[in-house]
């Protein structure tokens, strides 16, 4: 199920062709004003997927002359690859809607973007739409080149069942300092309930930090990875969050191998690092709980990573008024609700409780969700993105992982090559 949360992975398999319609090579036409059909590109969630149709057929409803032809992304290694080609063979979509932040500046320097900004009503719409976390979005040179649309704030789900046999208290589990997740990862492999304590991947793709780091981090210090153009990460914050990773893995907490499957699903480990499409996905098949991600000394969380996925408008697109009117349709109050009951995904919607009250008295479990979803950090809109995650990655496999090295060194290390990438265009 992770992969239909990560824009990064393999997605259904269809074939890569021209988008016709509003979509093409040639952008000479292209204008801010024109209006027509447009193409439209969505993930393979299936529930994402049965959002989207319903969205689309509304439009197209109401709007017979500007049909939008929509279909899942099209196969590849990676959405971003898959997207990335497209643009540079002029034949991407007018709008994805799976949009990796971390991809947005790759995609901006390609030329493949369109900046928002071009729309006279775009800053006021995204500024009342998004609050307070939308500079988070905001490229380089002040504008925006996506549309901050859906996240999943993540927090750590935990096995009750699993719990209980290890003589923990699985309603109020002690979970919320560094040392308290230690104790009570110790207590869970000790018991032989579960052969990890918790299982992230441990692979060294440049986004598997978003599932193990880069939570802790967020949560302990409420700063994205870079900020003003430093990397943050060899701060001793930073240090502290890798280094109970470290133990972790030093103490076979959390494997060193990869789980081909679902590690929690399938009760090979006690806890997890989830968004709200947990919820769904796990139900009724185990007695879960979820809680905060932890601090170093267990004060309130400063924030949660977002894992959240944007709109993008791409440069190849003729009719791009039209499909900045698809933008606001598909992000209005009403889809905006449309998709949180069929995804139980949080829209990213300022005061997201009070916008849909009766949604999350009717659905509390989704409640904890959407109260994190107020304070989300997004990853960094700097330039070298993926390179910059990328070199993160490297450093951390070695010296957190594998346990090779200096830590603190290590992570100083990086953060100089991260820093050089930050400033380089």
């Amino acid at each position: 199920m992770k992969k239909a949360l990560l824009a990064l992975l393999p997605v259904a398999a269809l074939t890569l062709t021209a988008c016709g319609s509003g979509s093409g090579s040639d952008t000479g036409n292209a204008s801010n004003d024109a209006h027509g059909p447009i193409t439209v590109w969505y993930s393979n969630n299936a529930q994402e997927v049965a959002w989207g149709k319903s969205m689309v057929a509304a439009w197209n409803a109401a709007h017979p002359k500007e049909k939008v032809t929509a279909q899942e992304i099209p196969a590849g290694k990676s959405s971003e690859e898959v997207i990335g080609a497209a643009i540079t063979a002029g034949n991407a979509p007018c709008l994805v809607l799976n949009t990796a932040p971390a991809a947005v500046p790759g995609f901006q320097k390609q030329g493949g973007l369109v900046p928002l900004d071009d729309f006279p009503d775009a800053k006021k719409y995204l500024e009342s739409r998004v609050g307070d976390r939308l500079s988070q979005y905001a490229s380089p040179d002040g504008k925006y080149y996506q549309m901050p649309w859906k996240s999943n704030p993540v927090m750590i789900f935990y096995n009750k069942e699993l719990f209980k046999k290890a003589g923990l208290d699985a309603e109020h589990p002690k979970l919320a300092s560094y040392q308290d997740f230690l104790d009570t990862s110790r207590k869970l492999v000790k018991s032989s309930g579960a052969k990890a304590a918790i299982w992230p991947a441990p692979t060294s793709e440049f986004y598997q930090s978003w599932f193990d780091f880069y939570p802790l981090f967020t949560s302990q210090t409420g700063k994205q990875l870079v900020e003003n153009g430093k990397a943050q990460f060899a701060s001793p914050d930073g240090v502290k969050a890798a280094e109970l990773w470290k133990t972790m893995y030093a103490e076979g907490l959390a494997p060193k191998e990869q789980f081909n499957g679902d590690a929690f699903g399938e009760g090979k480990s006690a806890m997890a690092i989830v968004g709200p499409w947990a919820v769904a996905v796990y139900g009724d098949k185990l007695k879960w709980g979820a809680v905060p991600v932890p601090t170093a000394d267990g004060t309130s969380s400063k924030g949660t990573f977002s894992d959240e996925k944007s709109i993008g408008m791409y440069t190849s697109c003729k009719n791009r008024g039209t499909a900045w009117d698809v933008m606001k349709f598909a992000t209005s109050k009403e889809q905006d609700g449309k998709l949180l009951e069929a995804t139980g995904q949080m829209p990213m919607r300022a005061n997201l409780t009070a916008a849909y009250p009766s949604y999350f008295a009717s659905h509390p479990a989704y409640s904890t969700f959407a109260q994190q979803a107020d304070h989300t950090i997004e990853s960094p809109n700097v330039p070298n993105s993926v390179d910059i995650w990328q070199t993160f990655r490297d450093a951390y496999t070695k010296a957190v992982i594998f346990g090779k090295g200096d830590l603190a060194g290590t992570l100083k290390e990086a953060a100089g090559k991260v820093d050089k990438l930050a400033e380089s265009q």
